[in-house]
């Protein structure tokens, strides 16, 4: 249950999956130690899948077509990164891209399997509501 009495951050986030191995990109901004999906916060009057496509090209250099979006849903978690803060993460699936390097605030990226147990350093957001939201959808 999340305490609504805690500050919320808006974002908006990418599932990617890796061509090959159908793992799901994960990222760590400079400065933190959590793993999370690709994705930030909306310009004022942006919207959610625009925010999304930004991020993405601003974080990993790489174009996002927004017709290949689907969101996957509007999940709440305990932020990663921030304490005392949830997270309201408008969350969008994109068909398997190639990224092979971070770019901005991004610092590391890492591929995680979707199945098995998830390592310490994955955002709340990633592994009690994304991951299990993938697998329930069977993508």
């Amino acid at each position: 249950m999340i305490d609504h009495e805690l500050k919320q951050i808006r974002v908006s986030a990418v599932v990617i999956r890796h061509p090959r191995t159908g793992h799901v990109l994960a990222v760590r901004k400079r400065g933190t130690s959590m793993f999370m999906q690709p994705g930030g916060k909306p310009d004022p009057g942006e919207s959610a899948v625009d925010t999304a496509i930004r991020e993405v090209r601003e974080e990993l250099r790489v174009e996002l077509d927004p017709a290949r979006m689907r969101l996957l849903g509007v999940f709440e978690a305990p932020a990663a990164n921030e304490d005392g803060y949830v997270v309201r993460g408008t969350v969008f699936t994109h068909p398997p891209v190639e990224v092979t390097t971070p770019a901005a605030e991004i610092e590391e990226i890492r591929w995680v399997a979707t199945e098995g147990p998830p390592s310490a350093d994955l955002a709340p957001l990633m592994t009690t509501r994304i991951l299990p939201a993938l697998r329930a959808a069977g993508i």
